[in-house]
Parts: structure tokens; sequence; C-alpha cells
């Protein structure tokens, strides 16, 4: 590339579809609510008050908000929710009652648990579960747990439908190495049952193993449009809020879930959009801010299953308005091929970018430019990137026409290295032998993604593209995201990636 070379930084247009929306109720739609509080054949200890109040609230949600008849929704609650109707209205209720294009919405909230894996198709040698409440402990293992195996093949037979699966309980093993000396007692407000065989195991000797999905643990069930939201990641604790008197209790996770879905407080760039990326931060907020609460608590990232283009989707049907709060909104119905139900997104582009990745800024990333943020077509400048954290940087430029531009890493710098915490970076320098060129008209907004694990991302963001090839911003930044929501395995404790992001806008005239 020679000198002569103009590189304008253009940014992102982002449109995506992700979990069930607020569309009218139909004839076929249906939902299956299970709360398990209290156990037939489990001592009193083992009990959890927050289960029935969360049938409640998620009833709540589903009429109010996703436009649900309550005629479509089954709860079973409490003794009701045996394993046989448990799976009984799995098949019936929510597959042979429903048809392709329908909604199905599956929620259980109770106890989690793992028992040994019999099929052979468990790494760790050990099936996640949940616990209907006719289970009962055996010499060695529970006995009558519904394994993620029988979910995932209801799931199958749900093929076409847009299904949601919320699952407000944990399939850990930390409780028995972590949480308590005693490993065979409950701990007050853990959602997880621990093997009725279950030994002291040494941390370290729990590194390595398995990290995947709570329940749905099959791809080709995320490929076919299952959405799954779990209130903790493998080998963590959900919990009941235990802060609350008992009668008032309810998971932790699902009061967030709730909470960000029947407000705004989960609108992180307030475009009056609610994306999925948007939900999946509060609740990790939320589940956070709980935890510095309580000693016992450690990690706790709830997790989105699902495919990354839906990202930037609403999770609902948003409330249409205009700048001042009034009128006709900023969301478009995009009827994506194959689509069970409509997904909306944000019209605005540069907005878009915002739902998907879903984070507020915090400030720790900033980005400034040695120049006003409107500029002329042909002026020429520099772009400074600070972080106050060390890590390696991925920066965009997403063009009002949802087109992306690499700018970092790029094979033009001179050496492609970590940030130092508060040391800036200005692109380009006088390595690159070529100016970054205003061009076009419109708005744009650069993207600066700061990841402080070593995550390996070049697959999705390769240095050869940087600066020489537009692609689809929607996609390309979905993609990423997805990649940074899931677990860092490296250490000891589960945990999410740590990342943070910051945004410039500017304006070509």
């Amino acid at each position: 590339m020679s000198a002569s070379l103009r590189s304008r930084v253009s940014f992102l247009q982002i449109l995506a579809c992700f979990t069930l929306l607020a569309a009218p109720a139909v004839a076929g739609d249906r939902a299956l609510l299970v709360g398990v509080g209290n156990y037939q054949n489990l001592p009193a200890e083992f009990s959890l008050p927050g289960p029935a109040n969360d049938l409640v609230a998620m009833q709540g949600l589903l009429t109010e908000r996703f436009g649900f008849d309550r005629a479509s929704i089954r709860v079973l609650k409490d003794g009701q929710a045996t394993r046989a109707e448990i799976l009984s209205s799995m098949n019936g209720w929510l597959v042979d009652a429903t048809k392709p294009g329908d909604r199905v919405y599956l929620y259980f909230s109770g106890h989690g648990l793992q028992v040994k894996d019999v099929d052979g198709d468990e790494a760790d040698g050990l099936d996640e579960a949940i616990a209907p409440a006719d289970i009962a402990a055996g010499e060695t293992d529970w006995q009558g747990a519904i394994l993620d195996d029988e979910i995932d093949a209801v799931l199958e037979r749900l093929k076409g439908r847009a299904v949601t699966v919320v699952i407000d309980a944990c399939h850990s093993g930390t409780i028995s190495r972590s949480l308590s000396e005693d490993i065979a007692k409950p701990i007050d407000g853990a959602r997880f049952l621990p093997r009725p065989d279950a030994k002291p195991v040494e941390q370290a000797l729990t590194r390595g193993l398995r990290i995947d999905l709570a329940l749905v643990d099959k791809p080709k069930l995320v490929e076919a449009g299952v959405t799954a939201w779990s209130a903790a990641a493998p080998y963590q604790v959900a919990w009941d809020d235990v802060r609350l008197p008992t009668a008032d209790r309810h998971g932790v996770f699902t009061a967030a879930f709730v909470a960000g879905q029947t407000g705004n407080a989960a609108d992180a760039n307030g475009n009056g959009l609610m994306s999925n990326a948007e939900l999946l931060e509060y609740v990790k907020a939320q589940s956070a801010s709980y935890c510095a609460s309580q000693e016992q608590c450690g990690n706790l990232d709830p997790q989105l299953e699902g495919k990354p283009e839906a990202l930037g989707d609403s999770a609902m049907v948003p409330e249409k308005r205009d700048a001042d709060g009034n009128g006709q909104g900023a969301d478009q119905n995009a009827n994506t091929p194959n689509a069970a139900v409509p997904v909306y997104q944000a019209a605005n582009v540069i907005d878009a970018v915002g739902d998907i990745i879903g984070k507020s800024e915090a400030g720790d990333v900033t980005l400034s430019i040695d120049r006003p943020t409107t500029m002329k077509a042909g002026e020429v400048f520099k772009l400074t990137v600070n972080s106050q954290m060390a890590g390696n940087l991925l920066l965009f430029d997403v063009s009002g026409q949802g087109k992306a531009t690499q700018i970092f890493p790029n094979e033009f710098a001179q050496k492609i290295t970590t940030l130092a915490p508060g040391v800036p970076l200005t692109l380009p320098d006088e390595y690159y032998g070529f100016d970054f060129e205003a061009s076009g008209e419109g708005d744009g907004i650069f993207v600066a993604l700061v990841v402080s694990d070593a995550v390996d991302l070049s697959d999705l963001a390769p240095i050869a593209r940087g600066l020489k090839v537009e692609v689809d911003a929607r996609q390309t930044l979905s993609e990423i995201v997805a990649r940074l929501q899931k677990n860092w395995t490296e250490d000891l404790d589960t945990r999410g990636i740590h990342w943070s992001v910051g945004t410039l806008r500017y304006r070509v005239e």
C-alpha cells in the first residue's frame, strides 16, 4: 500500500434477531412455567421460598409484556411439578399443541444438580439436571432428576418454533469444594443439590473440566433458533435473595430478568429499544451486585446462548417513541428469512451498535480525535485510544450504511502489543506512511473494544483484514461480542471474560 492511500474511517450498521418478542399472542403460543420450592422426599432445609414468587413474576411478564394469554400458560408449582408431569407437559403442552411459527417459553425455578452421565456424552462424566418435586436421594446418586439430555430431546421436537428456555437454577460442582465444609448440607439460598455421596474435592482438581451450557448443550439447538438463558455459568451457584424476608424471597436472576424487561433500566444506550445483549449485561450487573454483598456467593455470571446475530434484537416489541419520548419511535420490524416471529431492531444503525454490544460505557476506555467530530470530506485526522486497563485492542469504524472497517489491528502498525494502562495509542503514526481521511457523508461511530484476558479473536478480527476490507458491521460485532460473553476458564474459579468498550460518534459533511 502506497503513501497516498487514504483510509476512510466509517462505521457500523447493526441489525439482529434473538429472544422471544412481545408479539400478539396466537392460538398456538404456549408457555410452561415450573417452580419447585418444596420437595416431597427431601428434608425441610432443602426448601426454597423463592420459586413461588418467581412464578408470579414470570406469569406477569409473559402476559403483560409478551402478550401471552393466561390460557396459554401452564403453571406447575411444588407438588404439581413431578418428573412425570413436567415431561408430559413439555411434550404435550409445548410440543404437540404448537406448530412451526409459534412461540414457546419454558421456565424453571428450583434446584439444579448433577448426576452420573450414563450415555458418555459429557466430558466430565456428569449430566446437568433439574430437580422435580419428587426427586429422591439414592445410595450414590439422585433418582428421578430430569436430565439435560431429556430437555434437549424435547427442544429438538420444537424445530421451527421461536423457543426461549429460562433456567433459574445451577448445575454446578462449586458447592462441593468451596461453599461448605459439610457438603451434604444445604447452603441457605443456594439453588443446588449436592450429590448424596459427594466428597470434598480439591479446588485445583476441577480445573479444566467442561465449561459449557447449563442445559442446552447441543450446538444444533442453538442453530435451530433456541434461545437459552440461565442464572449462572456451569460451576457457579444460583441463589435465592437471602437479603429479603423469607416470604418475600425470589431468585436473584429471575428478579433481574423480569425487572430488565419491565422498565428502561436495561436500555444501556437509551435509544428506547432494550436488546438481548443489553438485558444480559443488566442481569449480569445485578447478579454481581448481589454477590458483592454475600460472602459465600463468589462469581455469578448469567448466561445467554443463541445465534450471535440476535444480540442486537429487541427482547420484546419496543415502545414506539421519538427523540423527545413521543410519537413514532426508533425501531423497525426486520422480517428475516425463516424467522418464527417478527424481530425488532434499531432503525438508526449507529444506535444499533450499542444494542449489539450491550455494555454501558464506564469511561475506562476513551476515544478522541484531533479535530472536531463534525468534519468536512477530505479532512485528515488522527484517532487516539486510552484505556485504564491493560488489554488487546480491537478498533472499528462503522458507517451509517452498516459497513465496518477494522482500524486495528492491521499490518501497517509497527507492532501489535497489549495496551498499557493510561498510555494513549494514536493512529496512524509515522510508521503507517498514510493518513486517515474523512470521506463520504453522514454519521459514523468509532468502536474500541479492549479485552484484558488472552482471548483468541484472530479468526474474527484477522490482522490481514485491517484497513483493507469493509465487512458487515452487525455480523462482525455480533460474532465478537458473542465470543466475549463466554466464560474465562483459565482461572480456578469460573468467571466472565474481562473486556470494556468505548465509542466516539462523528459526522462527515
